[in-house]
């Protein structure tokens, strides 16, 4: 990964491992560190995809991050990526459910919307949030 990523979004998850397990094979991600308990929760674990991350661990793990979020809702996440039709296969090929499938957006973008496992709504698109024009 090429430099350090200055924002990375933290999910927690009831079964982590799974979620890294779609995350890697359905959204293409690649893990960069993980690490588990003594009782093989995952503690904490950051992905990669391009230049970004996402950061996630477990529910229930104990930690002073997890009591905060303890109650938190599904979140979203939005990612940047190249081909949207070609990561969307991907993500049907693994069983990933879709709720929006690749569509051009009026402002420019070509994205889709999947859920995971756990509710957290993903959108892939080629919109680069920042980028000027």
């Amino acid at each position: 990964m090429a430099g350090t990523p200055d924002i990375c979004p933290a999910l927690r998850y009831q079964d982590a491992k799974a979620a890294i397990k779609q995350l890697t094979e359905g959204f293409g991600f690649s893990e960069h560190a993980v690490y588990e308990g003594e009782d093989g929760r995952v503690m904490h674990a950051e992905l990669i995809c391009g230049n970004g991350m996402v950061m996630l661990g477990s529910k229930g793990s104990g930690t002073a991050f997890d009591a905060l979020m303890a109650e938190g809702g599904p979140t979203a996440v939005y990612v940047r990526v190249d081909d949207v039709d070609a990561h969307h296969d991907r993500a049907v090929a693994a069983g990933v459910e879709i709720v929006m499938p690749p569509t051009d957006q009026e402002y420019g973008s070509r994205d889709y919307t999947a859920r995971d496992a756990e509710g957290n709504v993903w959108s892939f698109g080629t919109y680069a949030p920042g980028a000027a024009g």
